[in-house]
């Protein structure tokens, strides 16, 4: 249980570390995919196609949220 806890711990520190040299909108996409994948889980009780939805459904708003101009 200890190593699982230990194992855990690296990935995470691991994946914040991916994030330094991200920009603002590749940020935005990954924080709305996240958010939708936990709403879209939690709205269908846990299914995998809804999890998977909202992902990709949070995913597209987050990277249109504060797109810079053309």
């Amino acid at each position: 249980m200890n190593y699982i806890k230990h194992l855990a711990a690296v990935a995470a520190i691991l994946s914040l570390s991916a994030c330094a040299g991200m920009s603002q909108q590749d940020k935005n996409t990954a924080v709305g995919a996240a958010v939708g994948g936990v709403a879209g889980s939690v709205l269908t009780g846990g299914s995998a196609v809804g999890t998977v939805g909202g992902a990709a459904v949070g995913g597209v708003i987050g990277n249109q949220v504060n797109k810079p101009p053309r």
